[in-house]
């Protein structure tokens, strides 16, 4: 019998295990339970916590309405409790449970040999990215699990943010709260994560762990950071963001009665841009690697937006899996193909250059009677987005690769994008960023490296990409503010529209222009058409497009 047999009342050795599991892939994420319970059963490890529908892997959507998905799960479980038989850690790990009821989000207690017990999730969240309510069925108000001579307290994720359950908890007994999560990140969540357990843990007066998942699935990236605290407040652990790990920690009771954890490791969080930046190339990463993609291919116009994708990209893959074609036309500028190979050199990554003239002749040539007696326009201008994203798909229908596509939250705002052009693609990291933290994003991962981003700890996005206005270069000497407000100013309108759903009234009492906020928000809504056909992207604000803003496209409300 090994040591991680012999918890008691008195004494808990915990492995947290923030990992990355995969949406559906219930045999890997079985294999990643597997090998975290021998790391924790190495280190003396009673009971290892692993995060929300880890089984599963998290948002499961409509596969849990799938029995056979359910099942499989139910039957991995089982297999896993089994290995408990040999006296070892015990396991809480979540799933979907399927009874008489419905299907519920679960976790369950693997000791013994068994499935000791299950608890169900009593508070389906049901706003922004969480859609619950479509796919599970609430369960019973919980009562604690017996777990050799402790009463384990089990509230799942947004159990925790209001107190009903963990009132509960603690009314019937629970010593200590463990809570399995998958809390995806926005910019601030962390922060946001502590102030509300730190309530919970005021109300109950008991110690809490808080176990959240890590790793990219589709537009959210769930930061892990877990953490835990003392039934005084005080942190007792905290691990780091952006980061797969197991953390072993060992509570012990107090001179009154309360479980207490001697000692823990403490990481800092990540400021916002370093936050922001981790966010986006786990994103990036997971969507590549877990949809088996070898690598990604991207536009480098010379651009900011190209120039900082191409450096997440690098950053998450490494320079031998990011290919970057400049596609020039007559009015791409010299400083653009200066620009342009500078960030791929800067890189170290495979550059191409694509002139797309003869194409341009070849639609200018076909369209010539169709187009007669009508003056250029806008039109050309798409033809050459559209010409550069024909090349890109081509490239990846050759060689695998996926396209980036590389506009920003403000270009995707307003419809500043060309459907089938520069939207063609299968990700976009910088989708939720808006220009300002673009270029403030851009700052700061030329002073800093990351140890875990695979470029190169110097300068990623050239001086000269970051200084010059920036331009579609779709016309003889065109600039973005021919057509926009400053983006300054772009993004703070944006910011109450869309962020804060503030009135143009409201807007205006900030001190900007009514008729530059009402231009704004036209442009905001007849774009909606776009981004329901744009590619999914990393979300970083609370109100991403897509999962949380979700306008219908036919809208003729204007707040006048």
């Amino acid at each position: 019998m090994t040591d991680a047999s012999l918890a008691s009342a008195s004494r808990l050795r915990l492995a947290t295990a923030q990992l990355n599991p995969v949406v559906g892939d219930i045999k890997g994420n079985a294999a990643l339970v597997r090998a975290a319970r021998a790391e924790a059963a190495a280190s003396g490890a009673h009971l290892l916590l692993l995060s929300e529908l880890f089984l599963a892997g998290y948002p499961t959507e409509d596969l849990v309405l799938k029995p056979a998905f359910v099942r499989a799960c139910r039957e991995a479980a089982e297999d896993l409790a089994k290995d408990t038989a040999d006296g070892g850690p015990a396991v809480l790990v979540g799933l979907p449970w399927s009874d008489g009821e419905g299907v519920h989000n679960s976790v369950a207690l693997l000791d013994g040999g068994r499935i000791a017990a299950v608890r169900h999730k009593v508070d389906l969240p049901n706003y922004g990215v969480f859609d619950e309510k479509r796919v599970f069925t609430p369960g019973p108000l919980p009562g604690p699990v017996e777990f050799r001579g402790l009463r384990l307290g089990l509230p799942i994720c947004e159990d925790a943010w209001a107190d009903e359950v963990i009132e509960c908890l603690t009314e019937t007994g629970a010593e200590i709260l463990l809570i399995p999560n998958a809390s995806p990140y926005w910019a601030g969540k962390a922060e946001e994560r502590l102030q509300v357990m730190v309530a919970r843990v005021v109300e109950s007066g008991l110690p809490l762990v808080y176990c959240n998942q890590f790793g990219g699935q589709d537009e959210l990236v769930f930061d892990g950071a877990s953490f835990a605290l003392n039934a005084d407040r005080s942190l007792a652990f905290q691990l780091p963001q952006f980061a797969s790990l197991i953390s072993v920690t060992d509570w012990e009771r107090d001179g009154e009665g309360t479980l207490r954890c001697v000692s823990g490791p403490v990481h800092p969080l990540p400021a916002r841009e370093e936050a922001n930046w981790l966010a986006c190339v786990q994103g990036l990463r997971d969507y590549v690697d877990k949809n088996r993609f070898p690598g990604v291919v991207l536009g480098l116009s010379g651009g900011i937006d190209s120039a900082v994708c191409a450096a997440m990209a690098v950053d998450a893959l490494g320079a031998d899996r990011v290919h970057g074609i400049m596609m020039p036309y007559r009015y791409t500028s010299t400083d653009s193909l200066r620009d342009a190979k500078a960030s791929a050199d800067a890189l170290g990554l495979r550059y191409d250059i694509v002139p797309i003239e003869a194409p341009m002749t070849g639609f200018s040539e076909v369209l010539a009677p169709l187009f007669a007696g009508r003056a250029p326009d806008i039109t050309e201008e798409n033809l050459q987005s559209r010409s550069r994203g024909v090349i890109l798909m081509a490239v990846s229908n050759k060689f695998g690769a996926m396209v980036l596509t590389t506009g920003n939250k403000s270009e995707m705002s307003v419809g500043y994008a060309t459907l089938y052009g520069d939207m063609n693609g299968g990700y976009n990291p910088i989708k939720d960023l808006y220009k300002t933290e673009v270029y403030r994003l851009a700052a700061w991962r030329n002073l800093n490296r990351p140890d875990s981003l695979k470029g190169p700890a110097s300068e990623v996005v050239p001086a000269a990409v970051i200084t010059k206005a920036p331009s579609a270069e779709l016309r003889e000497n065109q600039t973005d503010q021919d057509s926009l407000p400053p983006y300054d100013v772009l993004d703070a309108i944006l910011e109450g529209l869309v962020e804060n759903e503030l009135s143009v009234a409201e807007i205006e009492a900030r001190g900007y222009d009514r008729a530059t906020i009402q231009r704004v928000e036209h442009l905001l809504y007849i774009a909606e058409y776009k981004r329901r056909q744009a590619p999914p992207g990393v979300k970083i604000t609370r109100r991403n497009f897509g999962r949380d803003r979700r306008y219908p496209i036919t809208n003729r409300f204007r707040d006048r």
